[in-house]
This record gives C-alpha cells, sequence and structure tokens, in this order.
C-alpha cells in the first residue's frame, strides 16, 4: 500500500503495560483471597431472595455485566441503579436478598446515601472496594478485597485495571455458586435458548440427523460399488445390512486402512471391510452430547437407532459433525 507509514511501536508497547498491569492485579486479587470470599459465596447460595448488585458510573457497567452473570448461571439476580433507588427503586429490595455494593474507593456519594435505607430494610451485603477504611468497608457485612498498585491509565485515574479486578471477582463468585450449586449443561441452555449457542444446547439428534436415502449396502456387495453409493450418498459412510437389521458400517477410515493393507478392493465384498460394531446414537439425544461422543471417538458420525424397547433397534438416521483432521 502506498501513503505514510504509521509507526505502530509506541502503541503496542502501550498495549503491552496494560495488559502486564492487568495481570498484575489479577495476581494481587488472588493472593487477598481469603475466608471472606467463601463467606461471600455461602451468604449468597443461602440467600432465599436474590443477589442485587449496585454501582454508579463505570462501578455500575461493571456491576450490570456481574449481575448478568450470575443471573445466566444460576444465580437470580438484578441491578439497582443507586440514583434510580432514592426515587423508588429500593422497593426492589428485600431483607432476603444479599447486596453487592461496587465502589473502588468505597465512598461514592450515590451509594453511600443508601446505607441507612439498607440497614433499614436489613438486607445482608457484599462490598467490593479498593479502600478497606472506607465508608462502605465499615458498612458491609463482608468486604471483598479489589485494590490495584495503579490504573493503566497514563493518568492513574480511569477505572480500567480496577474495572478488571471488579469484574474478575464477580466471575470468581459466579463460578464458585455454579459449582456449588451443581449447575449442568442443561441449566445453561435453559436460560439461553436464543442465538446459535442456545440452539447448539438445546437441540437433539432429531433435529440435525440425515434420514432420507441413507447409504444402506448388503453385506456381499463388492467394495466397488459400495464406494459409489457411499459418493452418491456424501456421508462418507455406507451402512452394511437393513434400516432392521444393521450388521456393520463402513466409513473413510476403513477404505484407507483396507488400502494400506493392499486389499484389493475389486474383489473383496463389504462385510470384510466394514467395522461391526459402529458407535451409535438415539435421537432423543442432546447434539452436545453427540458431538462429544463423535470428537472422544475421532469419528465424524453415528448412526441413530430408534427408542424403541423391541429386540432389532431399526436404523432411523445418521447424524454427522464435520471437524478438522487430527
Amino acid at each position: 500500500m502506498g501513503g505514510k507509514q504509521i509507526k505502530l511501536t509506541p502503541m503496542i508497547n502501550s498495549v503491552k503495560m496494560m495488559a502486564d498491569t492487568y495481570k498484575s492485579a489479577i495476581d494481587r486479587l488472588i493472593s487477598h483471597l481469603d475466608g471472606d470470599f467463601t463467606s461471600a459465596v455461602e451468604m449468597m447460595l443461602n440467600a432465599e431472595g436474590q443477589v442485587i448488585v449496585c454501582g454508579m458510573g463505570k462501578s455500575g457497567l461493571f456491576g450490570q455485566k456481574i449481575s448478568s452473570t450470575f443471573a445466566s448461571t444460576g444465580t437470580p439476580s438484578i441491578f439497582l441503579h443507586p440514583a434510580e433507588a432514592i426515587h423508588g427503586d429500593l422497593g426492589r429490595v428485600r431483607a432476603a436478598d444479599v447486596l453487592i455494593l461496587i465502589s473502588y474507593s468505597g465512598e461514592t456519594e450515590e451509594l453511600i446515601r443508601l446505607i441507612p435505607a439498607f440497614e433499614r430494610i436489613n438486607t445482608p451485603s457484599i462490598a467490593f472496594t479498593g479502600n478497606m477504611d472506607s465508608s462502605l468497608a465499615r458498612y458491609a457485612d463482608i468486604v471483598l478485597d479489589i485494590s490495584v498498585d495503579r490504573e493503566a491509565c497514563p493518568l492513574n485515574l480511569a477505572p480500567t485495571t480496577s474495572g478488571i479486578t471488579s469484574l474478575v471477582m464477580g466471575d470468581a463468585l459466579a463460578i464458585a455458586l455454579m459449582e456449588k450449586r451443581g449447575f449442568k449443561v442443561e441449566d445453561f441452555a435453559a436460560t439461553h435458548p436464543g442465538g446459535a449457542l442456545g440452539k447448539r444446547l438445546l437441540a437433539r439428534v432429531s433435529d440435525q440427523m440425515i434420514t432420507k436415502n441413507l447409504p444402506f449396502v448388503a453385506p456381499d456387495t463388492l467394495m466397488p460399488e459400495v464406494i459409489l453409493k457411499m459418493n452418491e450418498a456424501r456421508l462418507g459412510v455406507a451402512l452394511v445390512g437393513t434400516a432392521g437389521q444393521l450388521e456393520g458400517l463402513i466409513s473413510d477410515g476403513d477404505l484407507r486402512r483396507a488400502l494400506g493393507a493392499q486389499t484389493d478392493l475389486a474383489k473383496t465384498k463389504a462385510k470384510h471391510v466394514m467395522s461391526p460394531n459402529p458407535l451409535t446414537t438415539t435421537p432423543n439425544t442432546r447434539m452436545a452430547d453427540a458431538e462429544a461422543k463423535m470428537q472422544e471417538a475421532r469419528v465424524q458420525c453415528l448412526v441413530v437407532l430408534d427408542e424403541t424397547q423391541s429386540a432389532t433397534q431399526n436404523v432411523v438416521g445418521v447424524v454427522q459433525i464435520f471437524q478438522p483432521a487430527p
């Protein structure tokens, strides 16, 4: 490209310095974790109400993300804006709830003004603060230290590093609560029904399996005809037998192994190349589980069998996953 070249080295150095500052802050945060963190987890776990996260300015924005993470991982939570709270939204707070109050200075005016109201409601509270001698720290039942040596901002003013420690502390609490609650993939899917992630977690094999023109071949079929059948179906496999009596499966891998053994495929029958015990699944299996099974076995498809209790399990489809070769 023509034109003037922009020197990026000073910018890259600034980014590296910022990243180093963030790493140091996270190490500091972890080193300061103690029994108060465990107590905070137990307080939220045992709460009959919800976790109410409250913060002003940037702390409020971080708090919104933290509250959202709680809500999507099994801990009911809402965000309470301090300025709105003194104009009626305080009615959202109940004694059965738990408050998470975020203020790096511990002296944020809008938050401190709410303390008498919180005391009247008698709601237990957890403070995220960098000032352990602040008004907020003195008020809260549990204080979690999010202090940093300095902000990544060149002026040491904008809440950059302290924002990271707030978010990391919030995520740490959310993960600990997930583990305590035994939060599972199914639970996560229930709170994420929309978008690609939700669809993947909620999808069943029946939603994605191929059911038409399945490539069945007889056990005595010669391999050239089997290969034609595989190419026509474009599934990379041939099913040996019938829908009511599956005897085996021939995959691309089986073909490679036969060629490696210098087998004369022109004179070889399907039953001599097939794998007699192909991996199977059922229509109601979650796609995420089916994909995990394929990845573990390093195969690209599963045979789908019906879920009837009859002696013969019928083949109803094939489900695939396309993954890069290891």
